[in-house]
């Protein structure tokens, strides 16, 4: 087996390294008064090491930042058809098309899109290389179809989910990300080593959280949760820019 790290960059964006390779997730890098990730990214683009893949769970423009890496054509992309669109549109050629259950490989490293939902059309992924089996949860609501993947894919080394249950106020307060509860629920079935909880300290701004959006940015909810639910489980809640090792290589 090979090492498995992951660095935080901000929201749901993280470097992951697994296999020998480094893919980026959900990438989130232009914050604006309106949308904005509630917390100090990381890096920037110009700073972020060479990238094998970017890999990408819907088209909502907090995880699915084309536009900043314009520079970065030449890194396949994975996502769902809704993103795949958005980037050939702005001139990537090696885009990889996912749906659910469909896989492609990176090097040694295997890509499974896994279901999802959220507000618009979401795919989340199982990501496997070097002996080691990574869930990412983008923003997506619990779906019952999560009971699925330890029976498909064993054992889970790193979860990296979503926690702030995001409500949007003018659909009534449509629920369209889990919340702690419901994150501590599928910690529960993927029993992974650890946990790392993310898109939990965004802001729509202060008229926008009062108007459009509301979401719980306490990240210490989840791990009361998980400690409650599967205490096997160790939870880390990252800031942007730490590195954390969830098991070493041997």
């Amino acid at each position: 087996m090979t090492g498995l790290a992951v660095t935080r960059v901000g929201h749901s964006c993280h470097l992951l390294e697994i296999g020998g390779r480094t893919l980026l997730t959900d990438p989130w890098f232009t914050v604006t008064p309106t949308y904005d990730p509630g917390e100090p990214l990381a890096m920037s683009v110009a700073g972020l090491p060479a990238l094998d893949a970017i890999v990408i769970t819907h088209e909502h423009y907090d995880h699915c930042d084309l536009d900043a890496l314009l520079a970065l054509r030449d890194v396949p992309v994975i996502g769902p058809g809704t993103v795949a669109v958005r980037a050939r549109e702005r001139g990537w050629t090696d885009v990889r098309e996912l749906e659910a259950w469909d896989s492609t490989t990176i090097g040694n490293v295997t890509v499974t899109a896994t279901p999802g939902r959220h507000g618009v059309h979401e795919v989340t992924y199982v990501i496997q290389g070097g002996g080691r089996t990574v869930f990412f949860g983008g923003d997506s609501l619990l779906v019952p179809a999560f009971k699925e993947l330890p029976g498909r894919f064993g054992a889970f080394d790193l979860a990296l989910l979503p926690t702030n249950g995001l409500c949007v106020r003018p659909a009534g307060g449509m629920q369209v990300v889990m919340n702690a509860t419901e994150a501590a629920e599928l910690t529960a079935i993927l029993r992974p080593r650890v946990a790392i909880p993310h898109h939990y300290a965004f802001t729509s701004g202060r008229l926008g959280d009062l108007m459009i959006t509301k979401g719980d940015r306490e990240p210490l909810a989840f791990a009361s949760e998980v400690a409650r639910l599967v205490p096997a489980t160790e939870v880390r809640v990252v800031l942007p820019g730490q590195r954390v090792i969830p098991v070493s290589g041997s």
